[in-house]
């Protein structure tokens, strides 16, 4: 087993990222659904400096993840492992990175519609979410390539851990299947996002259970038989 300052940091990033991504979501005063509407910037409004920061901490969840991910392919790049683990990180960070950039979106039109609404017309913010359609439209694009990147990364990287053992194995069974569930709800039912929300939450408790057993267990690599 290796068990050192590289997995504990390893770990920890797991564990920072699961309490950034779920801690923003839950404490965020409210969450917008798969597009932007008008009835957003009115609740936003309501504690917009609270969904601000909730928000900036939810995305930064990953960003944290994307990191972790970094740190997990380097502390297992050696042959064999790298072949399954290092792309099917490299596919998660992808796919973090593409969440994190869609999370923006949300983010700075959530607060930005705010002032570009309050005390208008009905008629007025109307032309308002007309302008943004396209941009709408297109960020929901985002929000699925991301989940099915990740998805193709869980499923590689699952097996990489299954097939080697190096975290316990119904762990990386876990992954697997966590990152084929999300492949098949975003490619077979891509217009719902209410049926992805609890893979979100699996998601995040995948990164905690993640980070704990790295931190207390360590990796295991065995040694390779070339």
């Amino acid at each position: 087993m290796k068990k050192d300052f590289e997995t504990k940091f390893t770990g920890w990033a797991f564990i920072a990222a699961a309490l950034m991504l779920w801690g923003g979501w839950l404490l965020s005063p409210h969450h917008v659904g798969e597009y932007l509407v008008a009835s957003d910037f009115v609740a936003i409004n309501e504690q917009l400096w609270t969904w601000i920061w909730m928000y900036r901490i939810h995305i930064f969840g990953w960003v944290i993840m994307a990191i972790a991910m970094f740190a997990l392919a380097s502390i297992t790049f050696k042959k064999p492992y790298r072949v399954l683990i290092t792309p099917g990180a490299g596919m998660v960070v992808v796919g973090s990175i593409t969440l994190a950039i869609a999370s923006a979106f949300y983010y700075n039109f959530g607060a930005w519609g705010v002032g570009n609404t309050i005390g208008k017309s009905a008629a007025e913010v109307q032309e308002f979410m007309n302008n943004i359609l396209y941009t709408n439209q297109y960020v929901t694009c985002f929000v699925r390539f991301g989940r099915v990147f990740s998805g193709v990364g869980l499923v590689l990287l699952g097996l990489g851990l299954v097939k080697w053992k190096i975290v316990s194995v119904w762990l990386g069974w876990f992954t697997a299947l966590l990152g084929l569930a999300a492949m098949a709800i975003v490619m077979g039912i891509p217009d719902n996002f209410e049926i992805y929300k609890p893979l979100f939450h699996m998601k995040a408790i995948w990164l905690a259970v993640m980070g704990v057993s790295i931190v207390r267990l360590g990796v295991h690599l065995p040694d390779s038989k070339s």
